[in-house]
């Protein structure tokens, strides 16, 4: 049976009970259970590779041909034209000459995989028997807020729920004191985390991290104005009268979720003070993710945060790290970028794997699409050495670790131009419905009706990526 809508409020349980009739005792309480708390725990559809999953995802577009998937053509025509691989209506004036652009730093192989990481990413090298690197992914479009959202929620253009929320209704969470997704330094476009048609307990949390350490990492949690037995009291008298009113209108979607919303943020002032209270993890630990270094110390904080939040029964937590998005000047940009993010996520996964979680543990590694092999001259004039590269969805770059998935692998190939996939080709559609697959969920199966029809995260498309599990 697929994750299908349930009713709201008092009417739930009867109906449940008469259209489950056939249904076996243990079956019947999970489903009894999640329409009572839309974040209980629920069993997975079959066996899961992972419990919990981490999404790091690169706010921009990372350059997979300065890091990943270097080419010799590029490489031997460095500064010379090419031919473009693109019709006349998708050249930009920008990349008009379609000057190949090699990369400066070295890519080499490593590991005893010879996985082909830079030298910009020393620390993400150290790992490279870790992961498996997809090296002809696709999206379908060059724009980064389209992109974006066709990333985390599989359309481009409309408010979906978002792979998180997916995540979230289809296993609930493990620890019933905080939510099931967390998304820190998520960005000013809410649908990346929205829950849409979901149920709203399923939206993603937003987590900054504050600058002071007075500063709530979690926004309006708590009520610094009022003690705790007063908001008790507020409390209880906010919940009588929201359930009184959800009896007169028996179902009323907005107002169930301010009521769950409301016990769950009750909830969280107890649980959360101490998770993002980092000043107890050991030096050793804050060192493997570059804490109190300048250059790591914003995303390595993100990411042992992501980790302590994974560890405590958080099903889905997203990490946002920008500062991709290079259009001019990649050769003096990128290093700096990278420095800031490969200390943080290598140190995340070595983090991972020595407490043993690794193994139950998908991470996620990608941004919304890649960069082009030919360079950009924004001004026209500078040499080439100062260009930039420009969006390219066509194909690109992203890795995966633990959960499932087989360490060590290179999956696909791009032409000589590294433009176009010619095996091993991963849409992004391919991608969610693998994520889900690792979890225990089947992307055909997890549905919800809205307008008449039922919706999934892949719509219509995605396959699992058979030839990556382990």
């Amino acid at each position: 049976m697929s994750h299908s809508q349930l009713p709201f409020a008092s009417t739930r349980r009867a109906l449940l009970r008469q259209s489950c009739a056939g249904f076996g005792a243990m079956a019947l309480h999970g489903l009894l259970q999640a329409a009572e708390n839309p974040l209980a725990p629920r069993s997975a559809r079959h066996f899961p590779r992972a419990k919990r999953a981490i999404l790091l995802f690169m706010g921009g577009g990372p350059s997979q041909m300065d890091l990943f998937d270097p080419k010799s053509f590029i490489q031997k025509m460095h500064g010379q034209g090419i031919n473009a691989p693109l019709p006349e209506q998708f050249r930009h004036h920008s990349t008009a000459k379609f000057l190949a652009l090699g990369t400066e730093v070295p890519v080499r192989p490593r590991g005893e995989s010879g996985m082909t990481i830079s030298d910009l990413l020393p620390h993400t090298a150290a790992i490279a028997d870790e992961l498996c690197l997809l090296r002809a992914v696709q999206a379908d479009n060059n724009q980064h807020g389209p992109a974006a959202l066709q990333f985390h929620t599989g359309v481009l253009a409309e408010a979906r729920p978002s792979i998180g929320s997916w995540v979230s209704y289809g296993l609930g969470t493990e620890n019933q004191n905080l939510p099931a997704f967390l998304t820190i330094h998520p960005g000013i476009d809410t649908r990346n985390y929205s829950s849409s048609f979901l149920p709203a307990a399923h939206q993603g949390t937003p987590v900054t991290l504050p600058a002071k350490a007075s500063d709530p990492a979690i926004a309006f949690l708590n009520d610094a104005a009022t003690d705790s037995a007063s908001q008790r009291r507020r409390f209880d008298f906010i919940q009588r009268m929201n359930q009184r009113l959800l009896e007169q209108h028996e179902t009323d979607a907005r107002i169930e979720g301010m009521i769950h919303s409301l016990e769950m943020a009750f909830r969280m002032q107890t649980a959360t003070p101490d998770l993002v209270d980092l000043s107890k993890e050991t030096e050793a630990t804050q060192k493997l993710y570059g804490i109190g270094d300048k250059t790591t110390d914003r995303n390595g904080r993100a990411c042992l945060l992501a980790r302590r939040f994974s560890e405590a029964g958080v099903r889905f937590v997203q990490v946002t790290i920008d500062g991709w998005d290079h259009h001019g000047e990649i050769r003096d940009s990128l290093p700096k970028t990278c420095a800031s993010a490969d200390l943080p996520c290598a140190g995340l996964i070595r983090d991972l794997k020595s407490r043993g979680l690794l193994e139950d543990t998908l991470v996620v590694w990608s941004g919304e699409f890649g960069r082009t092999p030919w360079s950009q001259d924004l001004s026209g004039t500078a040499p080439i050495d100062k260009h930039g590269r420009e969006h390219q969805p066509d194909s690109f770059c992203a890795w995966l670790a633990g959960g499932g998935v087989k360490g060590g692998l290179m999956h696909g190939e791009t032409d000589d131009f590294g433009f176009r996939p010619v095996s091993g080709k991963v849409h992004l559609h391919d991608l969610h419905a693998t994520i889900l697959h690792l979890l225990g969920l089947d992307h055909l199966k997890l549905t919800w009706r809205h307008l008449g029809r039922d919706y999934r995260l892949t719509d219509v498309f995605g396959e699992v990526v058979q030839e990556i599990l382990a």
